[in-house]
């Protein structure tokens, strides 16, 4: 067997940051998913339970049928009761389901593009938070002049997108939500790479996810039902649209790579990653389907530019420097 060189670390990076931008890609669809079924719904978090509902059940078949799997399972019921994986590891479901039921109750109304920008203010001030604290499974991360002038940039892209007349269309609630959606996002990246790493299984740490996130919404659902009442009869309410079921198979797919990826990147260079992947896709999805209460084009332009130059001065270019008499290179982040 031939030994292969190991991956140098700007290459690693690159590529976790690639991983990062599909995330936000993912994110960005599955909102619009979700949105829709929720409006089709008229219940956003019955949208939320249905998309989580739907990964825990495609997550079950690779975990419950592979052996390192079930051995995952079997490492966290163990660490729990010997306290070796503290009960706040599992709490990455829970901040998902805040993240889908969000999607379902905002983004089919203010866009996904709208919807993103107010996640982007959230995911970049926790972002910044864990990694100095040092929360995150990358351990502490200083706040460099990079990183805290691609934090500026993000939010700056917050600013472009309340401009105009977009705070007179929608209700400020429906603003703040996706804020607390991005802070949730940070967390949720932090908890379940701390929990991946614990259980050296990614797949796992994402089940578990799922597994708490379902069992928030259930207990959600059942609330909302009792107090709203349901619009149609439940077997009558879902829609036959299948594309409307794929949010539970995006969000499996990019939970799975969050956990894999934030040790490399950190949790804010990974939600910056996503922020760009979020906003060039969920731009498209919005030009082609328009929503009712979205940004104009110009405010779309800024954003996307602003958060662009967010990823670009937060990444660890490399920097040369001059030591008796040689040039070395080191990360700038």
């Amino acid at each position: 067997m031939i030994d292969r060189p190991p991956r140098p670390p700007r290459a690693g990076t690159a590529l976790a940051l690639g991983g990062a931008v599909a995330i936000g890609a993912m994110t960005a669809i599955q909102a619009r998913v979700n949105g829709q079924l929720g409006v089709r719904l008229d219940n956003g978090v019955l949208a939320g339970w249905v998309s989580f509902a739907v990964g825990l059940v495609l997550l079950s078949v690779p975990v419950l049928l592979r052996g390192s799997g079930r051995a995952a399972l079997g490492r966290v019921w163990r660490g729990v009761r010997s306290g070796g994986v503290p009960w706040w590891m599992l709490l990455g479901g829970a901040c998902g389901a805040l993240t889908v039921s969000t999607q379902g109750l905002v983004a089919g109304v203010l866009g996904v593009a709208l919807f993103t920008v107010g996640v982007v203010a959230g995911q970049t001030l926790h972002g910044l938070l864990l990694d100095r604290v040092g929360f995150g499974p990358a351990g502490v991360v200083a706040i460099t002049p990079g990183r805290l002038i691609g934090g500026l940039c993000a939010l700056v892209a917050v600013g472009f997108s309340l401009g105009g007349d977009v705070l007179s269309r929608a209700p400020l609630w429906m603003l703040v939500l996706p804020f607390l959606t991005g802070a949730g996002i940070a967390f949720q990246s932090a908890v379940n790479g701390r929990l991946g790493q614990r259980l050296a299984s990614p797949l796992g740490a994402t089940y578990i996810s799922f597994l708490g996130g379902v069992v928030v919404l259930s207990a959600s659902v059942a609330v909302s039902l009792l107090v709203r009442g349901a619009p149609h009869p439940l077997p009558t309410a879902f829609p036959g649209d299948l594309w409307l079921y794929l949010g539970g198979l995006l969000g499996a797919a990019y939970i799975l790579l969050g956990v894999v990826i934030v040790a490399r990147t950190g949790v804010l260079l990974m939600g910056l990653g996503a922020v760009l992947g979020q906003l060039v896709v969920s731009v498209l999805i919005d030009l082609f389907w328009p929503p009712a209460a979205g940004p104009a084009p110009w405010q779309v332009i800024g954003m996307v530019l602003a958060a662009g130059l967010s990823v670009l001065v937060a990444l660890p270019w490399p920097r040369r420097r001059r030591e008796s008499g040689s040039v070395e290179r080191g990360g700038a982040v």
